[in-house]
C-alpha cells in the first residue's frame, strides 16, 4: 500500500493530475443487486475539483473501473474553486470540493439543486523546512495565525521559542507557501485561522481564495509540498497524505482543549465525532472540542445536481457515489484518509435516494 501511495503522489508532483479510467472485471457495488451491474451501460464520467483528497479517489476510482468496465471516469484534480465553477456551469458530472459552497454559490448553480455529499475525513498538515528539521515544533494558534499575517518573521522568534524547549530555532527569515488557485484545503486552514485569530478573521477571512498577506504560492498540495521542500525556512499547510509521502515533518498544533496533537487519522475522527452535522452536510469540524480532536480536520465533499439531466449518467453517477461511500471507504486509512463513520453512511444513502431524472429515484 505504501509503494502504491508514493506511486500516486509521484504522479501529482509530475502534474499528472487528471485520471481516465477503464478496465475490466464486474461486481455490483453495495446497497444494489446484481441486475443493475447487468443493466449497466457504457458511460463516461467528467469530474473535478479538490487535490486534497485525489490520492484516495485515484485509488477508489482505479478500482471502481476494474469492477465496472463500463464506466469510465475522469477526474482533473484543478482545487476546489475550480471544481465549484465546473459543476455551477454544468461542465462536469461531479465537482469535489473540501469547503463547502456558500448560499451564493449554490444559487448561482444553473442545475438547480447541489447536494454536497461527504466522500471522506481528513488532516491538513502545517508543513516546515528548516536546518536538520526538527521534528513535533509546537505551534500555538495566535503564533500560526501571526505567522501567516507576516507578524512574525523569524524562526528564532521568542514566541516559537516559548512552546519548543530544547529545540534550536535558526536566526532564519520564515518563509510562507500557500496555495495560489481556489482550494478547499485553503478554505479548511483559513476557516482554522479565523476562529482562533479575530485579527486575521477581519482583515483576510476565509474562502476557498483569500488575499494572502505574505507568502509565495504553490499550485495545488503538491504545488505547496513542493515550495515547502526547495525552501529552506518556508512553512505552508498541505493534506496530510502529501506531507508523510514527501517526508516533510509536520507541527504539533494545540487544540481547543489545550492539547498539542498532530494531524492524523484518529484526530480527524475525534474532531468529526464532536461535530453537529447538519442535513445539508455543509459542516466546519475546525476547532473542535476534545482531547483528541486534531484542529485543522475537515469532510470532503462531493458535489452532484439532486435533479439529473441524463439518466445513464445520472444513475452512473449515483452508483459510484454509493460505492464511494461503501466499499471505496476500505482504501481510506491505507491512504491517510478517515472511513465515513457508519451513522453517516446512512444518512448519506438516504440523500442518494432523493437524486432524480425526471421524477424517477436513480438509486433503487
Amino acid at each position: 500500500m505504501f509503494e502504491k501511495k508514493g506511486k500516486i503522489l509521484t504522479g501529482i508532483l509530475a502534474g499528472v493530475l487528471a485520471v481516465s479510467l477503464v478496465g475490466c472485471g464486474q461486481q455490483a457495488p453495495s446497497g444494489q443487486g446484481s441486475s443493475a451491474a447487468q443493466e449497466e451501460q457504457a458511460v463516461t464520467l467528467l469530474g473535478a475539483g479538490a487535490t486534497f483528497p485525489y490520492p484516495l479517489y485515484s485509488a477508489m476510482f482505479d478500482k471502481y473501473r476494474q469492477e465496472h468496465p463500463k464506466v469510465t471516469i475522469n477526474y482533473q484534480a484543478i482545487g476546489s474553486g475550480a471544481g465549484i465553477k465546473q459543476i455551477q456551469e454544468q461542465t462536469v458530472d461531479f465537482g469535489g470540493s473540501d469547503g463547502p459552497m456558500t448560499d451564493d454559490q449554490l444559487q448561482k448553480a444553473k442545475g438547480g439543486k447541489l447536494l454536497h455529499i461527504p466522500a471522506t475525513l481528513g488532516a491538513t498538515a502545517v508543513a516546515y523546512s528548516l536546518p536538520d528539521n526538527p521534528k513535533d515544533l509546537k505551534i500555538a494558534p495566535d503564533v500560526l495565525a501571526d505567522i501567516f499575517l507576516g507578524k512574525i518573521k523569524k524562526w528564532n522568534d521568542p514566541r516559537i521559542a516559548a512552546d519548543n524547549a530544547g529545540v534550536t530555532l535558526p536566526d532564519l527569515d520564515i518563509n510562507v507557501a500557500h496555495r495560489s488557485d481556489g482550494s478547499g484545503t485553503t478554505y479548511n486552514f483559513v476557516d482554522y485561522l479565523s476562529e482562533v485569530s479575530p485579527e486575521w478573521k477581519t482583515k483576510v477571512g476565509k474562502g476557498t481564495s483569500v488575499n494572502w498577506p505574505v507568502g509565495v504560492g504553490g499550485k495545488g498540495n503538491a504545488g505547496v509540498a513542493g515550495v515547502i521542500q526547495q525552501t529552506v525556512g518556508s512553512i505552508g499547510y498541505v493534506e496530510l497524505a502529501y506531507a508523510k509521502q514527501n517526508n516533510i515533518p509536520v507541527a504539533l498544533l494545540k487544540n481547543k482543549a489545550g492539547k498539542w496533537v498532530g494531524p492524523s487519522l484518529k484526530g480527524a475522527s475525534a474532531a468529526a465525532a464532536e461535530a453537529k452535522i447538519p442535513d445539508d452536510y455543509r459542516v466546519s469540524i475546525v476547532n473542535a472540542p476534545g482531547d483528541e480532536s486534531y484542529p485543522i480536520s475537515t469532510f470532503t465533499w462531493l458535489l452532484v445536481y439532486q435533479n439529473q439531466t441524463d439518466k445513464v449518467k445520472g444513475e452512473a453517477v449515483v452508483r459510484l457515489i454509493n460505492w464511494m461511500i461503501h466499499d471505496g471507504q476500505s482504501l481510506s486509512e491505507g491512504l491517510d484518509y478517515a472511513k465515513l463513520p457508519p451513522n453517516l453512511v446512512t444518512r448519506i444513502e438516504g440523500t442518494l435516494k432523493t437524486i432524480t431524472y425526471q421524477g424517477e429515484a436513480l438509486l433503487k
